[in-house]
């Protein structure tokens, strides 16, 4: 692209105007869930029976009734109806970390050459997509085709556009979860149920406990038209190349500060669309990087957590588009600023209203507090290599380690307090009395367990898991994935301790320890044991790597082999005794992410070929060129001393250029060549390793030489938006 129309792109991007975006006329709290079938919806649509029924589905967890399917399906369609609803479609999140729908209408013959609308129980409930043409790992061949969506109730139905959309598990015909949601809801049955039975040693009175979730969605924005001249943008989400602004985020600048009003319009259209669906978003600001922003909801259950974040990652990509802007949700779209997450705000919170991972007022909630700690840090350090296998994939990768990322090394900050008080656990008698300061300093001087303050922690954003004062955030999840694969494995290892501690306790009171003594017994024991996961220093030292590799952490950065830990006999292990997935579940999921790497890595290989022979190498050289006439020009004019002289830089410009140039097209066809050896391995296990250990890092050299010659080129010449451009919206 020649620099008239390069800059022309620029131009007519600034030249967008945002759109007048008028907020509804009521108050949010007014059209909040306007488009969800929610408790109100059913109960002005569903025969009282039937709406009690569900309540009891969602709120108490029991089973659903099919025979009331008819009836629930007959109350939607009435509502869609009114909404102007055509269509129905099962909605559900395949392993490709987004999600699938298949477009039905409201349509069936009436028997007299017409058409009704219908929508019946059968519809709602089940249906049969193509199993075989979603990543399955091998539990489908292409002949066997039959596959199942089942209708999640707990999950409200929603209307986007002109079509209702019903979210569903999505299983094979054999019966394996083929998805990310019916793994999750297994998950927090076994998390529930494990945490109620520890609760009951604190109280009497709960019944239930469930998952709560807190997304903080990071994204970048940048104009459509620049995000159109750039092909590594459209096709694989991040640039693989550019040379880093002069200035970008050194100044801190953007962080928190003013935001432009076209992204003001962007995110105030988002909000509403947000709120009409139920995404109860809350906090938007700049982040840290130039055109980097965040977006975070109030927390809610973690099942619909999940989903509301899928749905909220689809609607940002339309109404970006709307307003003249791509959004970026890949980890790490530009290289020397940072990265984007989805940090995952994590706790658990009984039916009695209590917040199990809060301090209390006394001893027996403060001892319960302690217990769900230890138990939590007991399935971080147990589980300390899947937990990072389940965060990790090809784009992350790049994200993870470096500018305020956190590292690919999973361990816990609890703050100084905290640390205090478990240190002091495994130190003591179980019975000894000790001192803490509070919040203002006031001497404690209480049994067992200290009367702690919410707040009683400093952050430490170089941690991947956290603890904030009565949740952990767990900051490693990249912003472009779906958060159930943490959560999944998350809430499966948690389950996994929290039955442990309890046979612990129980075998104990069973031998006649009474129980306050023996939930501190062992609660001494797992304190000592999960000690290793806990530091509160720098996670960016290379110093924490050496002492991390130490302690028994994984340390691993090969994002293929980080994978393998799903197929650790403890992880196995974990999962079939907690009812979350089998170990042919976890086989399969293993090869799709394998696979996905490979294809991954392998489309930005042959983006970053074509780029390098078709738009660099021209461009380099037609400079070159011009170069080169004006040194025989010079020589035409002035005598050879002085010619020799004048010419001397840009000869040094010539020379540089031919070398760069020729590194480039040796390294092309080195990256080329390494991809064909690499796609020879049958085993895709092998062949994910292969393009890890040798495709990438000539992707990383070919970069490097890229990079070096933008600053050289001719700026008029250069055919790509650069960062100075991409970064900085007006």
């Amino acid at each position: 692209m020649a620099n008239n129309l390069r800059f022309q792109v620029v131009e007519e991007a600034f030249k967008k105007h945002a759109l007048d975006v008028k907020a509804p006329s009521e108050r949010p709290s007014e059209y909040f869930g306007k488009y969800v079938f929610n408790k109100e919806k059913m109960y002005r649509y569903l025969p009282k029976n039937v709406y009690d029924k569900m309540i009891d589905v969602i709120d108490n967890g029991a089973s659903l009734d099919r025979s009331i399917a008819d009836a629930v399906a007959d109350g939607m369609k009435k509502w869609a109806l009114e909404m102007g609803v055509t269509h129905y479609t099962h909605w559900f999140q395949p392993l490709t970390e987004g999600t699938a729908e298949k477009h039905d209408a409201f349509v069936e013959h009436d028997g007299k050459g017409g058409m009704i609308e219908k929508f019946s129980g059968k519809l709602l409930v089940q249906q049969e997509p193509d199993a075989s043409s979603f990543p399955n790992g091998g539990i489908r061949n292409t002949f066997e085709a039959r596959g199942y969506s089942a209708w999640d109730p707990t999950s409200p139905v929603f209307i986007i556009d002109d079509t209702l959309c019903i979210p569903t598990i999505f299983i094979a015909y054999t019966g394996e979860a083929l998805d990310y949601k019916a793994p999750l809801l297994r998950a927090l049955h076994a998390v529930g149920k494990a945490a109620k039975d520890v609760c009951q040693y604190f109280y009497d009175d709960v019944t239930k406990v469930q998952v709560n979730l807190g997304w903080e969605q990071e994204y970048f924005l940048v104009d459509e038209g620049l995000y159109s001249a750039r092909p590594d943008l459209l096709m694989t989400g991040r640039t693989l190349m550019g040379h880093e602004s002069a200035k970008n985020q050194q100044m801190d600048d953007h962080y928190f500060g003013t935001i432009p009003d076209r992204v003001v319009a962007f995110m105030k259209d988002l909000e509403i669309q947000s709120l009409e669906l139920a995404i109860p978003v809350k906090t938007r600001h700049n982040e840290v990087a130039p055109n980097q922003f965040e977006l975070a909801p109030i927390f809610e259950e973690c099942n619909l957590a999940v989903d509301h974040n899928m749905l909220l990652m689809s609607l940002m990509k339309k109404v970006a588009r709307k307003h003249g802007f791509r959004v970026l949700l890949h980890e790490k779209p530009f290289d020397g600023i940072n990265g984007s997450g989805k940090h995952c705000n994590w706790s658990l919170s009984s039916d009695n209203g209590v917040l199990l991972h809060a301090p209390g007022t006394t001893p027996e909630e403060n001892l319960r507090f302690i217990t769900f700690i230890v138990e939590t840090l007991m399935a971080v350090y147990h589980h300390n290599g899947l937990l990072k296998a389940s965060i990790m994939s090809a784009t992350n990768a790049h994200r993870l380690g470096g500018n305020e990322a956190p590292p690919a090394i999973i361990s816990s900050f609890l703050g100084t307090q905290l640390t205090e008080v478990l240190n002091h656990i495994e130190t003591s008698e179980a019975n000894e009395l000790f001192n803490l300061k509070g919040k203002q300093g006031m001497e404690i001087d209480i049994p067992q367990i200290p009367d702690l303050i919410v707040d009683n922690t400093d952050r430490n954003r170089t941690s991947p898991f956290a603890f904030t004062g009565n949740r952990f955030e767990f900051r490693a999840p990249g912003s472009s994935v779906n958060c159930a694969s943490a959560m999944i494995a998350l809430n499966a290892a948690m389950a996994e301790a929290l039955i442990s501690f309890k046979e612990r306790v129980d075998a104990k009171i069973a031998k006649g320890t009474d129980k306050i003594q023996a939930i501190l017994e062992v609660l001494k024991d797992d304190v000592k044991t999960c000690k290793p996961v806990r530091f509160d220093g720098n996670g960016y030292s290379e110093e924490w790597v050496k002492e991390a590799a130490k302690r028994g952490l994984d340390v691993e950065k090969s994002c293929p082999v980080i994978f393998e830990h799903y197929l650790d006999e403890s992880s196995i292990k974990m999962f079939e005794s907690t009812k979350v997935m089998n170990k042919k579940e976890l086989e399969a999921r293993n090869e799709v992410k394998w696979e996905m790497y490979v294809k991954t890595v392998q489309i930005e290989a042959r983006v970053l070929g074509d780029l390098a022979m078709n738009h660099i190498i021209p461009v380099a050289t037609h400079y070159q060129s011009k170069l080169i006439k004006n040194v025989q020009g010079m020589k035409d004019v002035f005598s050879p001393e002085r010619a020799e002289r004048l010419s001397t830089r840009n000869m040094k410009l010539i020379e540089e250029i031919a070398e760069r140039t020729e590194k480039i097209e040796q390294l092309v066809e080195d990256l080329t060549e390494a991809r064909r050896v690499a796609n020879r391995i049958e085993d895709i296990h092998q062949r994910a390793i292969a393009y890890h250990d040798t495709v990438c890092p000539h992707m990383e050299a070919i970069r490097k030489q890229i990079d070096k010659l933008e600053l050289i080129v001719e700026d008029g010449l250069w055919t790509l938006p650069k960062y100075r451009e991409l970064l900085f919206i007006r």
